[in-house]
């Protein structure tokens, strides 16, 4: 009977965190709502800050990776930070808009995103280039706010 009691509390608790982790509605809408801000908030820093400021929005820990476009796999943070800043040395501007964007809760700290980014950017020649990116993501919030984790990003072609 004690193992019966015992197996009814755990099942009781285990159903109980789930269904705490659950998000509803008005809840999803407060985490969209924060994360908007926050991709503004990383296009605004770009313009302003160029590529560096990227820094600001991604995760710096050992769970992050990125595929960027042009590349087959996953790359950590420090690899990451190298292409932007071997990048930012010839780019004199760059800014990002989203065409399309989707955001999908998860939990309170975790969200998916996807959507179409358009890119305008000037080389150290001044030589305008425009392009879209496909690219989804994993945002994990930080005591420091929403923080990129983890995606994949891809040049879709001009069509």
């Amino acid at each position: 009977m004690k193992k019966m009691l015992l197996y009814c509390f755990f099942l009781t608790v285990g159903f109980t965190c789930s269904a705490q982790k659950t998000l509803n509605n008005k809840n999803k809408k407060i985490i969209t709502a924060e994360i908007k801000e926050m991709f503004e908030n990383y296009h605004n820093d770009i313009v302003k800050d160029g590529l560096q400021a990227e820094f600001r929005y991604l995760d710096n820990s050992d769970d992050f990776f990125w595929v960027p476009p042009g590349y087959e796999s996953a790359l950590d943070y420090k690899t990451v930070k190298n292409i932007l800043l071997s990048n930012s040395k010839t780019i004199n501007y760059v800014e990002f808009s989203w065409e399309t964007i989707e955001i999908f809760p998860i939990t309170s700290r975790i969200a998916n995103y996807s959507g179409i980014v358009r890119c305008v950017n000037v080389d150290t020649t001044n030589n305008p280039m425009t392009f879209r990116i496909i690219e989804s993501g994993t945002l994990i919030k930080r005591k420091s706010g929403w923080k990129f984790l983890s995606g994949q990003s891809r040049n879709l072609s001009k069509n």
